[in-house]
């Protein structure tokens, strides 16, 4: 197998060095820690303090604070001074960009710096150089000689460090050579990690983020990978997804990254990257750590263990699946909506899995975000559907007059086999996975697999129910079976953020990997209940009410759409890449990322970044197709792509800028 985890099957904790932050210890097994950063300004010294407290109070283990020059740094040592005296011991970081000499004031002052590897020494031109071998070696060198003194200065001082090493903002020494990857991403960090450890310093912590969560999963086990083969052991790792946007957005495309990598046991810190206040962030991360840090080794008995992967986990490659109708082949994921428990189904009841009825024109209005198939359960639909939606039932209420294009049944494995009463085109077929409840043989598997009409639903009963699902689709890879999958998750979570966290990482995961072909989300009967009677109250998580006050229908519809999204598998809406801000934010940054989504949401597979400060932008901006950079205090700097479109624009007036850079290049439509 391709290591990066101790297991696929069995929830393990992958062991890593402890290192010491100030009065916390992170690796080794100690509980998942939790973080995030302040957005003051550092010099405001009242500010900053009052911010921190603030996340403390919210369960922050860690607090970053941004040093961007050496006031900055020399005045962390008020802020600390300050929270000392205050009773608060919980220890502080200093986040570190372009300034070595900034790194090396803060690293006698707080308990931890962080320096990204990809500007530390070097300076991004956006400029492709071909380096010899012995060139490269005298960079490394150079590299050496400028980052042994911070080593040295946080050896002397018992100071950790966070090498964290950020996609977007990768050297153009290591974009020459390897190029935007996530291999890219690791050396960067083993460069550094390399010195550190020929000068015998190992209290240090590594991150690779990135805005896009297949990059940033691929770079976190090529690094563990990386480090087993050429140490024989493996430092703590701080996970994220840097950009990750606000609202649903952000908290889906964070789950999935960080929750990916969680449930194979990796990470021992984490910070949910989110365009709110800070302390915002924490009940999310809070809500995700919880999944684990109880967590005992289970499944070990009831799922088969992976003797060889079928699949390479470090580069994103869909499964080949057969085509069936719209399903599997090279479709995009379908989109199944769960509508079976509202009574007397009409029209209108479609509005929440975007179908809207026109009365007048007798015509169906879709949205970009509509639902491929509703599952009805046992009931039958008494009006015309749109040609684009199809109708799945529970396989003893369907029949073939029903209509063979718009009904299809719904089988469990048994059903299906014991019957010979099926659909002449699609047929869906449950898969209960590794359940104690329900065995499936590989025999079974392959008599089903047989007809060319099945579509197999996976799911699993299992408490922890992705590695289950995930070890039957590598079953099917090791049968040579090539039948389209849907993922089945359901939620018996209360909140917003647990349902979205629980939705995202069970089935979010999966699609990183290539390994669905469609999604189907449920909660649970109870939460069901409870959610539309209000005999419970319902999420109250950060001050977000349960879905926005939306169906739990419009809820999983938007979520599925939402994970697709985040995995890139199907883009259905603008793509938001907006940093979380922080002390070198040079604009309001919630309310502009709010104006520009307002006027550009419309804008169906646009990547439009929106960073706080220049050491967000360009480099973090990726793979954007636009760029809203903070270039000054009140100045914006417009981009396409990487490269600069608009200098220093007033912002009241950015926005109307970027509407006609977007006109300018074609990448603007008027909304309907």
């Amino acid at each position: 197998m391709q290591q990066y985890c101790n297991s696929l099957t069995a929830y393990q904790r992958f062991i890593t060095r402890e290192v010491k932050v100030g009065n916390l210890t992170i690796g080794g097994g100690n509980p998942i820690r939790v973080q995030t950063m302040t957005t003051t300004d550092t010099m405001d010294t009242d500010k900053t303090v009052a911010q921190v407290i603030q996340c403390i109070e919210a369960g922050a283990e860690l607090v970053r604070i941004t040093a961007p020059s050496k006031k900055e740094a020399d005045n962390l040592a008020n802020i600390k001074a300050s929270l000392r005296a205050k009773g608060y011991d919980t220890p502080l970081v200093a986040d570190i960009h372009f300034t070595p000499n900034a790194a090396e004031i803060a690293a006698t002052i707080v308990e931890k710096v962080r320096v990204n590897p990809g500007n530390y020494v070097d300076k991004k031109k956006f400029e492709q150089i071909e380096y010899t071998d012995e060139e490269y070696i005298e960079e490394i060198e150079r590299i050496r000689e400028r980052f042994s003194p911070l080593v040295l200065i946080c050896k002397a001082n018992g100071t950790a460090m966070r090498i964290g090493t950020n996609h977007g903002s990768l050297s153009d020494r290591i974009m020459s050579r390897y190029g935007d990857t996530a291999n890219g991403m690791v050396e960067s960090a083993m460069e550094f990690l390399r010195i550190a450890r020929s000068l015998d310093y190992h209290q240090i912590i590594l991150s690779m983020k990135s805005s896009n969560p297949q990059v940033m999963v691929q770079a976190y086990r090529l690094l563990l990978q990386q480090m087993q083969h050429e140490f024989g052991e493996s430092y703590p790792l701080h996970l994220g997804v840097t950009e990750a946007g606000d609202g649903e957005d952000g908290r889906i495309k964070s789950a999935i990254g960080i929750g990916t990598l969680l449930e194979d046991g990796i990470g021992d810190t984490i910070r949910v990257s989110l365009t709110e206040d800070p302390e915002l962030e924490i009940p999310v991360c809070k809500d995700i750590v919880k999944r684990y840090n109880n967590r005992a080794i289970q499944n070990s008995n009831s799922i088969l263990p992976i003797e060889k992967l079928t699949y390479s986990p470090f580069e994103y490659k869909r499964r080949h699946t057969n085509n069936i109708g719209n399903i599997g082949g090279t479709h995009v994921p379908v989109v199944i909506a769960d509508i079976n428990r509202i009574e007397n189904i009409s029209p209108a009841t479609l509005i929440a899995i975007g179908y809207t009825y026109n009365e007048i024109t007798d015509k169906w209005n879709i949205a970009d975000a509509a639902a491929d198939y509703v599952y009805t359960g046992s009931q039958h639909l008494n009006f015309d559907l749109p040609g684009t939606l199809s109708v799945i039932i529970n396989q003893a209420n369907w029949e073939p007059n029903l209509g063979e294009q718009k009904y299809f049944p719904l089988f469990n494995a048994s059903e299906f086999l014991g019957t010979a009463k099926k659909s002449s085109t699609i047929n869906f077929v449950m898969v209960d996975c590794y359940s104690t409840n329900s065995t499936i043989s590989d025999d079974e598997l392959m008599s089903i697999a047989k007809d060319p009409t099945v579509v197999f639903c996976l799911g699993s009963s299992l408490v922890n129910a992705m590695p289950a699902v995930r070890r039957m689709v590598v079953k099917l890879m090791e049968l040579q079976i090539e039948t389209p999958v849907i993922l089945m998750t359901q939620s018996n979570w209360i909140s917003t953020d647990e349902h979205l966290i629980h939705f995202a990482t069970e089935t979010g995961a999966l699609f990183l990997d290539g390994m669905g072909d469609g999604i189907f989300l449920e909660v649970s009967n109870e939460v069901y209940k409870t959610a539309t009677t209000g005999t419970n109250e319902m999420g109250q998580v950060s001050g977000r009410n349960y879905v926005n006050n939306t169906s739990i229908e419009q809820f999983l519809n938007a979520t599925s759409f939402g994970i697709l999204q985040a995995t890139r598998t199907r883009i259905s809406k603008t793509e938001y890449i907006s940093c979380p801000s922080c002390g070198r934010t040079l604009f309001e940054l919630q309310e502009t990322t709010a104006k520009i989504r307002k006027v550009t949401n419309h804008l169906k597979g646009l990547k439009i970044a929106i960073m706080g400060c220049i050491v967000n932008g360009p480099g973090e901006m990726a793979d954007a197709d636009f760029g809203y950079v903070g270039s000054g205090v009140g100045k914006i700097t417009l981009y396409k792509g990487k490269e600069v479109m608009k200098r220093n624009i007033d912002s009241a007036i950015a926005v109307d800028e970027l509407i006609k850079l977007l006109k300018e290049n074609d990448a603007w439509v008027d909304p309907q």
